[in-house]
């Protein structure tokens, strides 16, 4: 396939170069037609040597390389001026330059093709120039006409600035496709960026999410097991909790797994994680796990962002799956407003006292406060254990 590739690509330059030069001998031959057809004109209404096979000749070297325009522009311009100043000089009529106006017009077009500073480029050009009109004076024997060269003046000045109009045109025009396509690159580069990141937001809620429900299913199922004879009611009630739980973890698993597929549309929006809106019935759910659970809160609650609601909440789930996992008594919740921040604690003590060991979520808790911009504490206090989280109300995504 390659190769294949490969060969198609050459066979369109190859295809490119040929009408490229295609092109360029139709210019050439129709500067030379044009350059004869106007010294006929010329010459029967001006005194002066007739149209003639010198004369002939000279148009050509005066038009003809024009064909070779593209690998030597100033190279063609010398000699298609030169051409022109001996056939004015030999006293044919003089007539405006046009191939040497044509090869001006390109030397200023292509000035990379040139390999000479602007200065040389400058001195040929003039010098070109001085040697056309000392041509006239010579041809016509002392008698100087001033059409001529005023004419030619106004034709090889403006062909050159015509010229360098065009190429610097060309160059703003390829410099705006340039940052174009840099632009739509930083905007792919940015979407898929921004699509890595919501794939970890997603793998994170879904292993919170799985976590704790697995935790709650595991406490239920145990206390089902063991109060199925003396207490059937409660066994049947922590039944309940049970497929409760299951179902809604399997809705918002199913609801994240969708986004994560290959194939996905944009018809699959994943519906926002819930944020402190949904705390009450985490808490229940934690009791129910046999977890008692105490909250306060401090502060009149102001409005939050998304990422900074969804994000305390979920770190709220994972402190207190960690709480029912490892801990032992009553857990305590503290939620604080304040005009800066948003502040977070879990206190509860620990199994085995203050050296017993926390949970595994703690590096997706800490995660969440520092990519916010917020800070992260874990460890033990009091002889129990704490999580301690501030996160700002106006987010700041770390990088």
């Amino acid at each position: 396939m390659a190769t294949h590739a490969a060969a198609t690509g050459s066979a369109r330059r190859e295809g490119r170069r040929r009408s490229e030069q295609a092109l360029d001998l139709g210019l050439a031959l129709l500067v030379f037609g044009l350059s004869v057809a106007m010294l006929a004109g010329i010459s029967e209404d001006e005194p002066g040597k007739n149209l003639d096979a010198t004369a002939v000749l000279l148009l050509a070297l005066a038009s003809l390389p024009l064909a070779a325009r593209r690998r030597a522009p100033l190279g063609v311009f010398v000699v298609t001026a030169a051409a022109s100043s001996v056939l004015v000089g030999l006293g044919y009529p003089p007539g405006p330059p046009i191939g040497a106006a044509v090869a001006l017009f390109f030397v200023g077009l292509h000035p990379a093709e040139t390999r000479t500073g602007l200065r040389v480029t400058a001195t040929v050009v003039v010098g070109l120039f001085a040697a056309h009109v000392v041509g006239v004076a010579i041809g016509h024997e002392g008698e100087f006409p001033l059409v001529g060269p005023m004419l030619g003046v106004i034709l090889w000045g403006g062909a050159w600035v015509a010229g360098d109009r065009v190429r610097m045109r060309r160059e703003r025009i390829a410099e705006l496709e340039e940052r174009l396509r840099r632009a739509e690159q930083e905007a792919e580069r940015e979407r898929r960026l921004a699509a890595a990141e919501e794939r970890t937001r997603i793998a994170r809620d879904l292993h919170d999410s799985a976590g704790h429900a697995i935790n709650v299913i595991l406490v239920q199922a145990g206390a089902a097991r063991l109060l199925s004879d003396r207490d059937p009611a409660r066994a049947r009630a922590a039944l309940a909790t049970i497929e409760e739980v299951a179902r809604e973890t399997v809705g918002e698993i199913d609801r994240l797994v969708r986004v994560l597929r290959e194939d996905g549309s944009d018809d699959d929006a994943v519906d926002p994680p819930v944020g402190l809106a949904g705390l009450t019935t985490l808490v229940e759910r934690a009791r129910a796990g046999g977890l008692d659970v105490t909250v306060d809160y401090r502060g009149e609650r102001p409005p939050l962002e998304p990422a900074v609601d969804q994000a305390a909440y979920r770190i709220l789930q994972e402190a207190l799956t960690n709480a029912a996992q490892h801990g032992e008594g009553p857990a305590k919740v503290e939620i604080a407003f304040d005009a800066a921040a948003l502040s977070l604690t879990v206190a509860n003590p620990l199994a085995g006292g203050p050296a017993g060991t926390p949970g595994l979520g703690l590096a997706g808790m800490r995660e969440r406060a520092v990519l916010l911009g917020g800070t992260f504490f874990a460890g033990p206090s009091d002889g129990g254990f704490a999580v301690r989280v501030r996160l700002p109300l106006k987010a700041k995504v770390e990088s």
